[in-house]
């Protein structure tokens, strides 16, 4: 069995209105990571992310680069809690 990690993201730049939110989810559904992703009111994109090491790590680095387009200036990356989340989820 794996420990869980999970991490914290912010990523800025153009990443409302492209879909970001829609394709983490998607990404996350795909490497098997739970938690949510978020738009905030500074235009950015907050997610927490949650699962194996190299999953989440795998999500972070998609991140970085985002839906085709995104167009993303930086990404912030903290460690944090695993809540113990069943899912992904949009909100």
């Amino acid at each position: 069995m794996t420990d869980t990690v999970a991490r914290r993201v912010v990523v800025s730049g153009h990443v409302q209105g492209v879909f970001f939110r829609d394709q983490t989810r998607r990404q996350a559904h795909r490497l098997g990571v739970t938690g949510w992703v978020r738009n905030r009111a500074d235009g950015t994109v907050e997610a927490h992310v949650e699962g194996d090491a190299g999953a989440v790590d795998e999500l972070v680095r998609w991140c970085r680069q985002g839906p085709r387009h995104a167009d993303v200036n930086e990404v912030r990356v903290e460690d944090a809690e695993p809540a113990g989340l069943d899912r992904f989820m949009v909100r």
